[in-house]
């Protein structure tokens, strides 16, 4: 397999966490240009994970004219995530970038006409979809296991658990709390399953109400009630073209006991994640069932019988997309629904108005 010469801007947490950890792994990936702000950051991956005359930069643009980086990684805060991307794709490069796609549903739908403009490939780190249990969940949808599919949730609801590093606090650098953080991947993974991405309508609420707690208990250390400039809950009402219903529920900080899992009920049969296991319900012979699958790790579309993690399978198959020109996992139409509904809740909730998508 031949080389594929990656770049990566922003060298922060989920670069150091998820990226260049599994290009590492990956044989055919050379890692030869690094940037951000903060230069002692791009020097210190460049040292850990590039070549040996890696470069360095804080301006991406000087990274993006560098002609034989084909890929780039686009890891920064969500803000930037529109501009540094468009302006990658447009240099030529294909453009792996973090989720979520970008701020605004206006600034989603630019990367994808850019992907379309330049021909180059875009998608974005959603990786619960590089789950095994996911995938099979996916095949049993396909071949109609459950049959139509009118109603589900995409829960990330957390008790306590605040980020309180790097921006994530930030609302003009993140846009958003935990409903753009991480309400964003049950999202994106329920529309997935569902095959779904023609919303009609969006209700949103979105709560600032724990967030003022001092000495909060918190998974991560009490949180700067002063520093905390986004919701610290959301959620959302979304209808579809074909009438079915999604409910997002989302919390970095919530009174509840525990967390609840993805959900979704088709005609034929339910499915959900409780507790991080794939449980399918249903009714057979006049009795009611309830079977817990026990899926094997491994066994995935692609790659099948490989031993690697979700974010290793999504860094392999996203350059195996670009080596033997297929397309990615999850791709830039997909991602950029996900980003203009989230928006809609945040706007819904600040209007206290129903949110209405323009039929194309």
């Amino acid at each position: 397999m031949r080389t594929v010469k990656v770049g990566i801007i922003g060298c922060g947490m989920i670069a150091g966490g998820k990226h260049m950890p599994c290009l590492s792994k990956l044989d055919h990936v050379q890692m030869v240009a690094f940037c951000d702000l903060k230069p002692e950051r791009a020097e210190e991956a460049a040292q850990k994970y590039g070549t040996p005359d890696a470069k360095v930069f804080t301006n991406y643009k000087d990274l993006l004219a560098i002609e034989d980086i084909e890929v780039v990684h686009v890891l920064t805060p969500n803000s930037a995530h529109a501009s540094i991307s468009i302006d990658a794709l447009e240099s030529g490069k294909h453009v792996m970038c973090e989720k979520p796609m970008a701020v605004t549903g206006a600034e989603a739908k630019a990367m994808y006409e850019a992907h379309l403009r330049t021909g180059k490939k875009l998608t974005v780190g959603y990786q619960n979809r590089s789950n095994a249990r996911s995938q099979l969940l996916k095949k049993m949808i396909t071949n109609g296991e459950l049959g139509d599919i009118y109603f589900a949730k995409a829960v990330a609801t957390r008790r306590r658990g605040v980020p309180t590093w790097g921006v994530f606090l930030d609302k003009e650098k993140q846009g958003g709390g935990p409903m753009i953080d991480i309400g964003t991947h049950s999202l994106d993974l329920i529309l997935w399953l569902m095959d779904n991405y023609e919303p009609v309508s969006v209700v949103g609420s979105v709560f600032h109400k724990l967030k003022y707690t001092e000495n909060a208990a918190n998974e991560w250390g009490s949180w700067d009630p002063n520093e905390f400039e986004v919701e610290d809950s959301a959620f959302g009402y979304v209808k579809f073209k074909n009438g079915a219903t999604v409910i997002i529920e989302t919390s970095w900080a919530l009174n509840i006991a525990e967390g609840g899992g993805n959900l979704l009920c088709g005609t034929k049969g339910g499915a959900d994640f409780a507790k991080n296991e794939l449980r399918i319900n249903g009714e057979r012979d006049g009795s009611l069932f309830l079977n817990k699958i026990d899926v094997n790790p491994n066994a995935r579309e692609r790659f099948s019988g490989e031993a690697m993690t979700d974010f290793e399978y999504e860094a392999k198959q996203w350059i195996d997309s670009i080596v033997n020109d297929t397309e990615p996992l999850v791709k830039p139409r997909e991602a950029m629904v996900v980003s203009q509904i989230l928006e809609a809740v945040y706007i819904s909730a600040e209007t206290g108005k129903t949110v209405y998508f323009d039929e194309e």
